[in-house]
Order: structure tokens, then sequence, then C-alpha cells
């Protein structure tokens, strides 16, 4: 090595170590930031002699790393739209101009406008269809969220689950419910609460009546139109009227599912029957459901740790809102760091894709919670005392080079 190369070396050292120190002070200034990767410095040697060069000397060159997919500790909040990722994927969000990132930041509170941004000023995305698979960001949107305001959903979707009882007496054809006369009568009856479009409840009376061997007629009318004490005739024809049949050998629905019905002022109703049974027990409902909502004012939000953001009214039901996605790319370590704790997608990271959180590879999300920096401060106090040295270090042999030059210089 000549006296020349002392030079290059100790200030490529220098340069190295003074890398180091920028991790290590980055680090230390971010260990309270929510959902911080800690950055660490890789060092590798160059050698001036390879490829043939006839000097031995060298030195070092320095790469800094993001730790992409550390976990943090998770820390424990009182906002139930602060968010943290169990496991491997990032949160959706959204730039001022749109520009789709990546983040692990879930500090997320609603602004002015309802919309969920987190301290660096990122919209959270999501979908607002809540049983659709999520699959592509550029269906997602902002989430905006409406505390306070009247929401009310008509019934769309339900199912009922019952037995008929297999024994019971067939029904003449003239005096079924689809007759909708005062002789009309029926083998068993039951109720569901619907809503329309306004969020009013609508009582419907659901009606099964056996025609023949393993074949009944289900028949639905607008409990408003029932007649004087209830019962038939009804004010208006059935909203509703169809066969079914069932298996002889296991009592099992063979034909009749879903049942369509048109709710009075609101939407088409889909209700799945398909567990509906024809056995030798008594009538009996086991389970019902319908969706939709009475008007009423959002209180509160949650978020389930599938992603599924609703709301809670104030009448205490809770209505699903949107569907949280999260995403991964085939490399995290080549997605690019951006200002705001947040990763843009990079050719070496490859294309974004996404997920409902608890499927495939995806972690889960945790309400009222935060992900905490992976830095340790103990750590990165310790690394800052070997870095400084390694640069004083780097120093003195600068000096030395620059005292063997004086001294080459002073010869005669």
């Amino acid at each position: 090595m000549t006296a020349g190369s002392l030079f290059n070396t100790s200030v490529m050292g220098m340069s190295a170590q003074a890398t180091a120190l920028s991790a290590i002070a980055e680090n230390i200034s971010n260990s309270g930031a929510v959902g911080y990767k800690e950055a660490t410095t890789q060092f590798s040697t160059l050698l001036s002699s390879f490829g043939g060069g006839t000097d031995s000397g060298g030195g070092v060159e320095a790469d800094t790393r993001i730790a992409i997919t550390a976990q943090g500790t998770a820390q424990f909040t009182s906002s139930s739209t602060d968010l943290a990722i169990k496991g491997s994927g990032f949160f959706v969000v959204s730039d001022a101009s749109g520009a789709i990132f990546l983040t692990r930041a879930g500090s997320f509170v609603p602004d002015a406008e309802g919309r969920l941004v987190n301290s660096a000023g990122y919209y959270l995305m999501g979908n607002s269809d809540v049983n659709a698979a999520p699959s592509d960001v550029a269906q997602m949107q902002a989430i905006t969220v409406s505390m306070g305001k009247l929401i009310a959903n008509p019934s769309t979707s339900g199912a009922l689950s019952a037995n008929l009882q297999q024994g019971a007496s067939a029904i003449a054809a003239a005096d079924l419910p689809s007759v909708n006369a005062v002789t009309s009568s029926y083998t068993s009856k039951t109720s569901l609460t619907a809503y329309d479009n306004l969020g009013n409840p609508i009582k419907l009376d659901v009606y099964f009546s056996k025609t023949a061997t393993n074949s009944w007629e289900m028949s639905v009318y607008d409990a408003a139109g029932a007649a004087t004490g209830g019962g038939f005739p009804y004010s208006g024809a059935a909203l509703l009227t169809q066969t079914l049949t069932f298996d002889p050998g296991n009592g099992a629905l063979l034909s009749g599912n879903p049942a369509t019905i048109p709710v009075p002022g609101g939407a088409l109703l889909s209700l799945d029957i398909g567990d509906m049974t024809q056995l030798g027990a008594p009538f009996g409902v086991n389970s019902s459901t319908i969706n939709g909502n009475a008007a009423s004012a959002v209180n509160e939000l949650e978020v389930s740790n599938d992603g599924t953001l609703s709301y809670r009214l104030g009448n205490g039901q809770i209505v699903p809102a949107y569907k949280i996605a999260l995403a991964a790319v085939p490399s995290p370590y080549g997605l690019a760091p951006v200002t705001g704790n947040a990763f843009a997608k990079t050719i070496a990271s490859g294309e974004i894709f996404v997920g409902a959180p608890g499927t495939g590879s995806f972690g889960t999300i945790g309400s009222s919670q935060l992900e905490g920096s992976t830095v340790d401060l103990a750590s990165q106090l310790s690394a800052m005392i070997v870095a400084q040295r390694s640069y004083t270090a780097n120093s003195q042999v600068f000096q030395v080079a620059s005292e063997v030059m004086q001294v080459l210089n002073n010869l005669k």
C-alpha cells in the first residue's frame, strides 16, 4: 500500500462509520415512532487490487438496511382505530394526491371529512363491500367514517333454519295461505323482522303448509296487512309463495332455496333456507338472521381481527361498513422508505398484492393497539460507542498518512 493509499483507505473508513452513526442517530430519534423498523449498517470490503491492480490497499463501503419484516411489541391504547398488525403484511395507505404506499404505522383517527388518517398524513384504504375478498389495490378507497350520522340499511340477505314436522296433516289447496281467504289455514308459522330503505322495521309473517308427502308451501305476508286481530285475510297478496320439497330419506331440503322476498319499501331479501329440515319432531326455529338496521346514530367504531370495520349504533346494532385489507410484496427488502414511516414499491420489491387479514400468509389486525418501534436503545448506545471509536481510529490513520507524506516531502 502506498502512502497515498492510506488517505483513501482512512477516508473510506471514516465515511463508512459516519454512515453507521447516521443510522444509529436515526434509530435513536425514532425509538418512539409507531411501527418504526430499525436501520442497520452492513460493511463490505473494497480492494483496489481487484481486477489486475498492483496496489494491495483497499477500503470499506457501508450499506444501510431496514429490518422491514421485524415485528414490534404491541402497545395497548384506548382508541379503537389504533391498529397493529400481528404477523406479516402492511396497511395500504394513500397520500393527499392519491399515491399508494405501505406502512405499519396504524395510529389512525378521523379527520374533518371522516377519513381515517395516521400521524404522518396517510389515509387508510379499504373496501366498502365487506363480503368481497380484497384482490386489487385499484379497487380500494379511503375509509371515510360517519361518526354521529344516522345510518339506515335495508335488509338484503338473511337465513332461516327450522324443522317442519314430517307427520303433519296435509292442507287442502283451497285453504292454503296463498289463497288469502278467511278459511286459509297453515301447519306452522313464524315471523321475521326486516328493514326497509328508511330503516323502518317490517314484520314478515312466514307460513309453512304441508300440501303432500315431502312437499310444503311457503308463503310470506306483510304483517301490517293482517286482518283485525291478526291472520287472514291480508289486505295485500302474498309477498312470496313457493314450494319446498324434502328428501324422504333424510329430511333435507331438496328444492325451494333461497326464498327471495320483496320487502315493502325496501330491497329484495334473499333468505337462505338451505338448512330447513322435515323430521319427525315438532316445528321449531333453530336460528334466524337478517341484515339491515333501523335508523340510528353511529356511536363507536369497531375493528375485528379479520379487518372488518363496523359501526356500533346507538340502538346497539353493529353494522359492517368497510373491509381493511393487508398488502405484501414479493421482496419486502426491495421497498423504498419514504417520509412518514411508509414504503413505496419499486422494481426490486415487485408488485403489491392484497388479501384479507388472517388468510394465507397475512397476519391479523389488533384494534386499540399500536406496533411499537423495533429499536432497542441500549443496543443503539453500545453500537454508537463502537462506531465513534472506529471513526476516531480511522482519523488517526489519516493523521499518520499526513505525517508520512510530510516526512517524504521533507526528504532532500
